[in-house]
């Protein structure tokens, strides 16, 4: 009998906490929400997260508050999420690298993708290869031909090991099978002055921190050209079939009630899609296809996964 009374209680302890669960999240959100950004303030993810959470807090009658939590490369504001109770009141906006890449190149990170559920993507930051204006560099192609003659003799900028431009480069050396000498940077600034210098040959950066500067483009990673600078080749198009992006966008903890991500994920996509959105990310020279929904995003950042774990283990960056 007390068996039969133990499971009883237990059966009517879980009806109780879904009945419970189901009722919260038909009323969701009842508070503030804290959407936490693991990068510093001012930086493009930091940016089009606020524009995402202005627009989420129309549609969705309370407060979503960005805050900026940095460091370790992204690692401690991402695991602060992971650990976060799973009621949809502390989500997380970054790049995919965040969740990607850096529990593989920090095992003290504490966290894996498995411990997050994407509810929508709404950006994807194309990266660019660029030379000085007087560069005798005219084309990708000219910068593969001058590496197979030097090998290691051509040196470029980045942003560090296992960021998303260095990792870029990795997979173009391994696909036009030259050789090019990596020189990390803190900043897309202080490449942009190492290049402008004559310091390094070329730099790769997001494209956003490339337009509009002093620096020439002689291609982006991409599979379309960018239509805010349509004249600019893919490194597709001049021959290397290369076409990394840093993508991002909402992301919560896993176990989210189902009705939660759902009501998370249908105004996170009115919000990408809001006018005001989608302006400031063609000012940022974002793709037609920033947006994707929390299936397709889930898709990319697994592909990622395993795509940047085959790039890190050439490196020997992997044990």
């Amino acid at each position: 009998m007390h068996l039969r009374r133990f499971f009883i209680s237990a059966l009517a302890a879980v009806i109780v906490s879904g009945t419970t669960n189901a009722v919260i999240a038909q009323g969701y959100p009842e508070r503030p929400v804290e959407i936490i950004v693991p990068w510093s303030p001012g930086a493009i993810t930091d940016v089009l997260g606020r524009a995402l959470a202005k627009e989420l807090t129309i549609n969705l009658g309370q407060s979503f508050i960005i805050v900026d939590k940095a460091g370790a490369t992204s690692a401690i504001g991402t695991a602060a999420v992971a650990r976060a109770n799973h009621d949809g009141y502390s989500l997380l906006f970054t790049a995919a690298v965040s969740v990607t890449v850096v529990p593989l190149i920090n095992k003290e990170a504490g966290y894996e993708l498995k411990a997050f559920t994407p509810i929508c993507q709404t950006f994807k930051n194309e990266m660019a290869i660029v030379v000085r204006p007087d560069s005798p560099y005219k084309s990708v192609g000219d910068l593969v031909n001058a590496a197979k003659a030097k090998p290691g003799g051509i040196t470029y900028g980045h942003l560090g090991i296992g960021s998303i431009p260095h990792l870029a480069m990795v997979e173009f050396s391994q696909v036009a099978k030259a050789e090019f000498n990596a020189i990390p940077y803190k900043g897309d600034a202080d490449i942009k002055q190492q290049v402008l210098g004559g310091q390094i040959d070329f730099g790769v950066m997001v494209l956003s921190s490339a337009a509009g500067s002093d620096l020439r483009i002689l291609g982006i990673f991409s599979g379309q050209r960018n239509p805010a600078i349509p004249d600019v080749a893919t490194i597709k198009e001049q021959g290397f079939a290369v076409t990394p992006s840093s993508f991002g966008g909402l992301i919560a903890p896993t176990g989210i009630p189902a009705e939660v991500k759902r009501k998370l994920s249908e105004a996170c996509k009115a919000a990408a899609l809001a006018e005001s959105y989608a302006k400031l990310a063609k000012s940022v020279f974002q793709p037609n296809d920033y947006y994707a929904d929390g299936e397709s995003f889930a898709d990319s950042l697994d592909k990622d996964v395993a795509e940047k774990s085959r790039l890190l283990q050439s490196l020997g960056e992997l044990k």
